[in-house]
């Protein structure tokens, strides 16, 4: 018996399918099921996150529903997975409300803050709410640059710690030996097949969505959206150079280095998570997770808002919006940090560190 009933199917699944083994050129998670004969909690929720959910299995498979044996790995695997982010997270306190109520936190948080920053700035000033700001430290017109950095500092660091700790806790519990440092080779591979995102293609025809017919439609968005992050945080972290070393305060002019990063990346953070929603709509309800809308939602809607309002506040940073726009942008950045550790976010760290542990597990038995 596993810790829970999804375990416990999972367990099942795996035996069902190291049995067949049909499937075992599809993707990552079948040869590494094949090299074990029982599995663990730890090896179920390793192989859940090895999975990519590309529903190839389900749709070659011979023993899927309506069969009797009734094997849906995706949908299986979905469950599971879901219930790995809240079984390493940290602080363990925190992991269940937000896998019930993730969208609705999420918004919340991003509208509790962006209150916050306007009743500061009215506190001090109301006059500054829709005035007109223009020229370098125009934002901090708002709320001064060192409360804002203090601020959002404190919850990017929450953040951080909060992901290292579930990390740490998962690959303790996936059969890394304690202490066991991955080797570079591993770690190489595994940057690689994370950045081609190589198992989301279901043995190389693609990915299942509404129907029979596989498209790379979602490895599409999935890079748009990942893109469009980094590009946002290269961004910010230009921005802070920029203020720290020359001097030079926000808002920065548009052929600016800072300002085309932000802009092709809040494009990303536009088109990518769109891109997401739409296919997760139409996906087959066989395949998903349901019970996990949410806080996969909240995390979606969390970069969608971050990207339109960051597009939106440049925009308008000349007109009377710039203050009321920009206290919704700075809520949205800080509802995603707070939220990363918990929600659909944790599951390209978790999916790594399982791609890194299947590339040590092949240089083992080569």
């Amino acid at each position: 018996m596993h810790g829970t009933r999804i375990l416990d199917e999972a367990d099942r699944l795996m035996t069902v399918c190291n049995s067949c083994r049909y499937c075992e050129g599809l993707c990552a998670v079948f040869p590494a099921m094949e090299m074990r004969r029982a599995f663990s909690d730890g090896d179920l929720n390793y192989l859940a996150n090895l999975c990519h959910g590309c529903g190839a299995c389900y749709v070659d498979c011979q023993f899927s529903p309506p069969h009797e044996f009734d094997v849906n790995v995706p949908k299986t695997l979905a469950v599971a997975r879901a219930e790995s982010y809240a079984a390493y997270a940290w602080p363990q306190a925190l992991s269940g409300a937000f896998a019930r109520n993730g969208l609705v936190i999420s918004i919340i948080a991003a509208l509790s803050m962006a209150a916050f920053i306007l009743g500061f700035a009215a506190l001090n000033d109301r006059g500054v709410l829709f005035g007109v700001h223009t020229g370098p430290g125009a934002f901090y017109r708002l709320m001064p640059h060192n409360a804002m950095a203090a601020l959002f500092s404190a919850a990017f660091l929450y953040a951080i710690l909060a992901l290292v700790m579930s990390v740490r806790a998962f690959w303790r519990d996936i059969g890394a030996p304690i202490g066991n440092r991955a080797d570079g080779g591993s770690i190489f591979q595994a940057i690689r097949d994370a950045g081609e995102l190589r198992y989301l293609h279901g043995g190389g025809v693609g990915c299942y969505n509404e129907d029979d017919k596989p498209t790379d439609r979602r490895k599409l968005y999935h890079h748009l959206t990942f893109s469009g992050f980094l590009l946002c945080f290269a961004a910010t972290s230009v921005a802070t150079l920029y203020h720290y070393l020359l001097g030079r305060e926000a808002p920065y002019p548009w052929w600016d280095l800072p300002v085309l990063l932000g802009t092709l990346g809040g494009i990303g953070l536009i088109v990518g998570p769109v891109g997401l929603f739409t296919a997760r709509m139409r996906r087959d309800p066989a395949l998903l997770d349901e019970n996990r809308y949410g806080m996969d939602v909240g995390f979606i809607a969390m970069l969608f808002l971050t990207g339109v309002t960051g597009m939106a506040l440049l925009l308008l940073r000349e007109t009377g919006a710039m203050g009321p726009l920009l206290a919704l942008h700075l809520g949205a950045v800080f509802a995603l940090f707070i939220t990363m550790p918990y929600g659909k976010f944790v599951h390209g760290i978790y999916r790594f560190a399982a791609l890194v542990r299947y590339a040590q597990e092949r240089r083992t038995a080569a």
